[in-house]
């Protein structure tokens, strides 16, 4: 089973450029807790959730309507081929301790065709591999 086996379809991006009280209403009507943050080409740049919004810019007294998504983002996201095995699936949230995983399309101009998530994940392993995977990404360290 590959990636793009297991992944949902139909993710959004936010660009770069958008207002993180923007990227908060999105995720808002999406009922989501995270969006991929796209620059051209739905090439993906980075990664943002709501508890970014929260602690690195409303707690720390910045304006959600004056910081960008971009500006937020750190470091390179994580993601995996959408022609990568379960296992490297399992294998990079483990290493990485991430809940959620973006999927490209490295055959196809490298654009963000999915998301993978825990739920996913739970659909489609062993009882075992979810219970591995539980205990390492959400266990503190």
């Amino acid at each position: 089973m590959k990636a793009r086996d297991i992944m949902h379809t139909g993710v959004e991006c936010i660009p770069a450029h958008e207002t993180l009280d923007r990227a908060a209403q999105r995720m808002r009507e999406l009922d989501v807790g995270v969006l991929p943050i796209c620059g051209e080409g739905d090439m993906l740049t980075g990664m943002i959730t709501d508890r970014d919004i929260v602690l690195k810019c409303v707690a720390s007294g910045h304006d959600p309507s004056k910081v960008t998504a971009g500006e937020l983002a750190e470091g390179a996201p994580k993601w995996i081929d959408a022609d990568a095995d379960v296992l490297e699936v399992l294998d990079t949230m483990e290493q990485n301790r991430v809940k959620r995983l973006p999927v490209i399309d490295v055959k196809n101009d490298k654009r963000l065709v999915g998301m993978i998530s825990e739920s996913d994940l739970a659909r489609n392993v062993s009882d075992e591999q979810i219970a591995e995977f539980v205990s390492k990404v959400f266990t503190p360290h």
